[in-house]
């Protein structure tokens, strides 16, 4: 095994930071030394098989993507990111370890789809990964099947509130799942929106000739979200499961979530950065010289993208400083515009949902420390810490301490990122949700398990690096 020092940096930790070194050894880190310490002898940085000069940046625990959806089928195509490309991309934007979600439909087993899942990533990965499952079709048979859950180290499970006949769960199903889920200590994921309310709109809006992607954004109305978060909420008092909101949008659920975690309640809510940054009028709402009106299907995604006028992006930050909302992940679903958003020309309803942001997550991020929004320390735990947390890998991941895996990355805050096609884009996509996004930081050397995956602007990863994470259950409960 190789042995690695990361000298001169600012160790940066959920509730602090400090001058620091950090020695690995193998896939771990051994210990966190302070600067110039003689304590296991007197030439560290000439006893070590590799020296990474850190002086003036950040030392950070690797970033956590606890929501990604890689090769999803969805809307008649699949999302464009396989677990090779996804998962490189991520290395080059300071993710050493993803969550994605392993998929059960109405009338499949859940067995067949964890399987399928684990065929696709196993020996594709760079970085690590786990999976939460979709229960898609809750039944005796999906029941039964949670039980076998947290043995395979799957100890989330996420249902749909929204798409009826893909997807979508009724109250009584709901029920019954966190019910079950209540016994094994499991953690109920829930996209809520009112699905069929949603149908019902949206079918009307494209009767009166409104087809084009902003009228996405007036079909899944805020209206929507609230109240579904709200039922979710009740429905999780009832059963005594733990609840987790995903992708959280609207200013009317984080407020849901608020009254409910003010009761003391295990609520939950992550949030993502397109509804940090992006908004109905902006983005759903664009038009381009190529694609016309249909550009705005570059950030057709549900939970759709809010109005700005009505301020939901200023309320998911101090969401996040006020920790009503617990951490960000990216709903990571990419599709290209060429022969799959445009599957939705002239019927924004056939759009396949979702936005490519994993690259991305660390920087834009970042850039809300710059601008004031969230402390360094809050960056740190709202992309790595809160999340090894929530999803049982804490100790493990989400922290640079001696015995935890060396996920680590080295960022420069006086460096520099601009985002866009041909500019920092690895992500298997024909466009950037972010094209011209300019970040006042940058990504230097990304370490996962003790292997340099970045560092120079040069790629070193390789598939197959990253292992399967059998997590256990979530620390973060009250």
């Amino acid at each position: 095994m190789s042995t690695l020092l990361i000298t001169g940096g600012t160790v940066v930790s959920a509730t602090g930071r400090t001058e620091a070194d950090v020695l690995v050894d193998g896939e771990k880190v051994v210990a966190v030394l302070a600067p110039g310490s003689t304590l296991l002898g007197h030439d560290l940085t000439g006893s070590v098989d590799r020296v990474v000069d850190a002086t003036g940046k950040y030392v950070i625990p690797g970033g956590i993507d606890a929501h990604t959806h890689f090769e999803l089928p969805f809307g008649g195509t699949n999302a464009s990111d396989t677990f090779e490309t996804g998962t490189r991309a991520a290395a080059w934007g300071g993710t050493t370890s993803v969550i994605d979600f392993a998929v059960q439909r109405t009338g499949e087993r859940v067995e067949d789809g964890l399987a399928a899942w684990h065929e696709k990533a196993a020996g594709s990965c760079a970085i690590d990964y786990g999976f939460h499952q979709i229960i898609g079709g809750v039944d005796e048979f999906s029941l039964k099947s949670m039980e076998l859950l947290a043995d395979e180290g799957i100890t989330s499970y996420k249902l749909f509130m929204a798409y009826p006949g893909v997807f979508y769960s009724d109250d009584a199903q709901i029920l019954k799942a966190m019910q079950k889920a209540a016994d094994l200590g499991l953690l109920t994921m829930m996209h809520a929106e009112n699905g069929p309310a949603i149908d019902v709109l949206a079918e009307q809006l494209y009767r009166q000739g409104k087809t084009t992607p902003y009228f996405h954004g007036v079909a899944r109305a805020w209206q929507m979200e609230e109240e579904a978060t709200h039922r979710a909420i009740m429905l999780a008092d009832v059963t005594g499961a733990p609840l987790y909101v995903v992708h959280v949008s609207a200013k009317q659920a984080v407020e849901q979530l608020a009254a409910a975690r003010d009761r003391g309640k295990n609520v939950f809510g992550e949030t993502c950065p397109q509804y940090l940054y992006l908004s109905l009028e902006d983005q759903l709402g664009a038009s381009s010289q190529e694609w016309g009106d249909l550009e705005g299907a570059k950030w057709v995604c549900s939970t759709p993208l809010r109005s700005r006028e009505e301020g939901h992006q200023h309320a998911m930050w101090q969401g996040l400083r006020t920790n009503d909302l617990q951490m960000v992940s990216t709903d990571h679903c990419p599709f290209c515009m060429k022969d799959q958003k445009e599957l939705g020309k002239g019927d924004f309803r056939a759009i396949p949902n979702g936005i490519g942001s994993i690259e991305h997550r660390m920087d834009l991020m970042y850039q809300g420390v710059v601008t004031g929004e969230i402390s360094l320390e809050r960056w740190v735990e709202l992309t790595s810490t809160t999340p090894a947390r929530m999803f049982g890998l804490y100790g493990t991941k989400g922290v640079i301490a001696p015995g935890a895996d060396a996920d680590v990355v080295v960022y420069d805050p006086n460096g520099h990122t601009s985002i866009g096609v041909g500019k920092t884009h690895h992500m298997n996509m024909d466009h950037s949700a972010w094209e011209g996004f300019e970040i006042d930081g940058h990504v230097d050397v990304v370490i996962s398990r003790g292997e340099v995956l970045v560092s120079d602007g040069e790629y070193h990863g390789r598939a197959g690096h990253g292992s399967y994470l059998k997590r256990g259950l979530s620390q973060y409960l009250i």
